[in-house]
């Protein structure tokens, strides 16, 4: 019997292209261009038919409202049955939000999930019927950063908390389901001065707490360009450096830019490794592994390979399998409800959205790393801690932020 021809499907994808998080658009851009060669010449199959499928994007232009903009165009200009989009404090629930409320699924990652669900006013035990998301928790990079602080300097530290006033701080500091009762159950004593204005105009006040509590560790989620004004403030006031800096956000990036001199303010810094060319994972599309595609970015683009990758690429995954397995992929509703029982192996890692930690969210597993410089690149990512990821090798020794502390 001959394979019967379908409707075609339209799987949008908000970018930010322009404004302040072009660069953290890049990974989704690339893997857009990357796919959609394979994903238009193969469509979607699905219940005996083939589906033609075709790939659009929007420009979120870095904004909440550029964000809404995109998924109104999309809706109405492209009838997307499907939207997917990565990263943005504002933007990734502005995104998730516009298609909550226009009935149509979306998928995004890179924004720890705490933040996405009950940020965005979740409650009971279907909060979403149309929006998904996978990612860490806030949790997550606790526990991590933890392993990272024990290994360095042994249990019971006191870490000084380098955290803004906005929602990652804010966040961070929540009591119920922040990143301080996970480090204060592991036995760490957190100083927490109280957050400061972003983008930073001096942190002196906070470089005093820290060294008044005996805080030999500092722990983040600051911009690069922040985190380059507390080591500047620590270096200006003289005396001991901090043993360890962990830093997640804007930090799980390679350094561009410095903090004081040549060096750049992820120098030595830790941070949360989320994905690399070393996981050992690949692509449920065509099995491509994270060192290919790591590597295709790397030759395309000139540039070093960047995390968010895995997970933008994972992000085309979730949505070709979800719209092959609804009982109607044509149906908004049926695709949703594909999402919601997927359970896949992808280049990201294995995602599985029957198994929470809430409806909605799919969770992936982190390990400890570390900027230090490298052989390719200035500076590269290595993997210091890797014991909460089966299968992925450490490559380094964590090497201290301040020798002598």
């Amino acid at each position: 019997m001959a394979e019967q021809q379908g409707r075609e499907l339209t799987v949008g994808v908000v970018v930010a292209r322009s404004g302040r998080l072009a660069k953290l658009g890049d990974p989704l851009a690339f893997a857009l261009d990357l796919l959609r060669p394979l994903l238009e010449r193969e469509g979607v199959r699905n219940g005996g038919r083939r589906h033609p499928v075709r790939l659009v994007a929007r420009d979120s232009r870095s904004t909440a409202e550029g964000a809404r903009q995109a998924v109104r165009e999309l809706l109405a200009e492209e009838d997307a049955r499907i939207v997917l989009t990565l990263a943005g404090t504002e933007v990734l629930p502005a995104v998730a939000d516009a298609c909550e409320r226009a009935g149509v699924p979306c998928l995004s990652s890179t924004f720890p999930w705490q933040v996405y669900y009950y940020g965005r006013d979740a409650h009971g035990r279907r909060p979403f019927r149309w929006t998904y998301h996978f990612c860490w928790g806030l949790d997550d990079i606790a526990e991590t950063f933890a392993d990272l602080w024990e290994h360095a300097a042994g249990p019971g530290r006191t870490v000084g908390c380098l955290w803004n006033d906005g929602p990652q701080g804010s966040w961070s500091r929540d009591a119920e389901r922040g990143f301080a009762p996970v480090a204060r159950a592991r036995g760490h004593r957190l100083v927490d001065p109280g957050g400061y204005r972003e983008p930073a105009d001096g942190l002196d006040a906070l470089v005093d707490a820290f060294r008044a509590a005996d805080a030999d560790i500092v722990t983040s989620a600051a911009t690069a360009r922040d985190l380059a004004v507390f080591r500047a403030a620590v270096a200006a006031r003289g005396g001991p450096q901090p043993r360890m800096i962990t830093c997640s956000r804007w930090l799980a990036y390679p350094p561009t830019t410095t903090g004081g001199g040549d060096r750049p303010a992820q120098d030595r810094v830790a941070t949360l490794v989320y994905w690399t060319p070393a996981h050992p994972y690949r692509s449920s599309l065509d099995g491509m592994t994270a060192a290919e595609l790591a590597e295709a970015y790397e030759q395309a683009t000139g540039g070093q390979w960047l995390q968010p990758l895995g997970l933008a690429y994972a992000l085309f995954e979730v949505a070709r399998h979800a719209l092959a397995t609804a009982d109607d992929p044509g149906d908004p509703a049926a695709v949703a409800a594909a999402v919601g029982r997927t359970r896949l192996e992808t280049v990201a890692g294995p995602l599985d959205w029957t198994a929470g930690p809430v409806p909605n969210v799919a969770t992936i597993r982190l390990a400890g790393g570390q900027w230090q410089p490298g052989t390719r690149h200035p500076y590269e990512l290595a993997v210091v801690t890797n014991r909460r990821v089966e299968g992925l090798p450490a490559t380094a020794a964590l090497r201290p932020h301040a020798p002598g502390r």
